[in-house]
């Protein structure tokens, strides 16, 4: 039977860093996710268990992955200013940082959160 290597390696990855990476109510972990199609973010913080804010690229506007990516970044990290938080860690979710996850990143950094 073939196994899908690619998502056990992602999943070994993510789980590598979530033994480094938690979120509490002073700092909430910026979580990614994505797929072929969306980028999804959350603000956590793992203390209570409880989502801050989230944002998902279905819906933006612009016209690739891409571009709905660094809309999602300034959101996220206007939607957090809003609720009066300024640093967060960073959660890449196994994914490498490249590509939108980078795009995300930065727009959200450029925007004004630190991490």
């Amino acid at each position: 039977m073939h196994k899908n290597i690619k998502k056990e390696k992602q999943a070994r990855r993510h789980a590598k860093i979530r033994t480094r990476v938690s979120g509490t109510a002073a700092r909430p972990r910026l979580c990614v996710s994505k797929s072929n199609t969306a980028l999804v973010a959350q603000l956590i913080d793992d203390d209570s268990g409880k989502t801050i804010t989230s944002v998902t690229t279905k819906g933006m506007e612009g016209k690739t992955l891409g571009d709905r990516s660094i809309a999602a970044g300034i959101k996220i990290s206007t939607e957090a200013k809003e609720k009066k938080v300024e640093t967060v860690v960073f959660d890449r979710g196994g994914y490498k940082y490249t590509g939108n996850v980078k795009r995300f990143a930065d727009a959200a950094r450029d925007n004004g959160l630190v991490f």
